[in-house]
């Protein structure tokens, strides 16, 4: 079995845990995971995790996504999206009212480093208790705003008192609270209606599968999607080990600058580097300490 990542088309009305139950039957495998949930109600790019590569998730969790989002004007939900109890409709006329230059405005406002309060239902814990559990007791909690980021984002299709947009952001990023805050920030409430997420780190959504395939073709062509785990890291600088060092990462032992920068050009001083075996098959990642001499384990896998 293949250790890597496979990427999944989400359809709507299955939540991620699903999905990712229905791929374990499918590769018939015990590990895998999703590396960043989707609402049910939401569709797109799910990237799955299989065997060893669950231990990558920590890399794409925090990694820049893209989504296409519909906002629904003129009604506010509990959940801030469309499977919540409605608790506020606009006035027709003053909806009416509502320029499409404004919506452009407002929407265009949202780009740049800013603060997120997350929605009371959602996934985040309060105590040990998940937000969503206790909003459905009545417990609205909501937790300290936190710090986003919004690369880029514009509407691509306007259809009062709906609109569509493009939003490239941060991971962490809540969408559902940007259509909440559109709406009271034009002063007549909203929710999202729609989401399908386009990109996770760099990864796109025209690179995922469908559930229906995977299950209906045949097991080889369905092993030939999950990608390695080494190309997954793509955006990680490579070291490709020679047999001292393999053997060093074999037994754990310490890893010194000079183990690493005898293999590449250019030594990043910051972030992580992914390490390949002899058979291109990644086999650690690792991250320099903070005195740049010595090279501390992320991640060692079976050689």
């Amino acid at each position: 079995m293949k250790n890597g990542i496979l990427l999944v088309n989400k359809p709507e009305g299955l939540s991620s845990a699903r999905v990712v139950d229905q791929v374990k039957k499918i590769f018939q495998v015990k590990k895998a995971g999703h590396t960043g949930t989707l609402d049910p109600f939401a569709t797109g790019l799910l990237p799955v995790a299989l065997g060893q590569a669950t231990r990558l998730s920590q890399f794409f969790l925090g990694s820049a996504k893209q989504y296409r989002a519909v906002v629904t004007l003129g009604v506010e939900t509990d959940t801030f999206d469309k499977t919540g109890k409605v608790i506020f409709r606009a006035d027709a006329d003053h909806l009416a009212a509502i320029q499409p230059e404004k919506v452009q405005q407002v929407v265009a406002g949202f780009a740049g480093v800013q603060q997120q309060v997350a929605p009371s239902f959602s996934a985040l814990k309060h105590q040990g208790q998940p937000l969503y559990k206790l909003a459905r007791q009545g417990k609205m909690i909501k937790k300290p705003p936190r710090t986003i980021e919004i690369y880029a984002i514009r509407v691509t299709a306007m259809t009062m008192p709906e609109f569509e947009m493009d939003v490239h952001c941060s991971g962490g990023t809540y969408i559902r609270s940007l259509a909440h805050d559109m709406g009271r920030l034009l002063g007549c409430g909203a929710h999202l209606s729609g989401l399908c997420r386009t990109s996770v780190s760099q990864f796109t959504l025209d690179q995922a599968h469908d559930l229906d395939m995977l299950q209906t073709c045949d097991r080889q062509t369905a092993v030939s999607h999950i990608i390695p785990m080494a190309e997954c890291l793509c955006f990680m600088p490579l070291v490709r080990a020679n047999a001292v060092l393999e053997e060093k990462i074999r037994y754990g032992r310490r890893l010194l600058h000079q183990d690493i920068s005898s293999r590449m050009d250019n030594v990043p001083q910051n972030g992580c580097i992914r390490i390949t075996g002899s058979d291109d098959r990644l086999i650690a990642v690792v991250k320099a300490d903070n005195n740049g001499s010595d090279y501390n384990y992320c991640c060692v896998f079976a050689l």
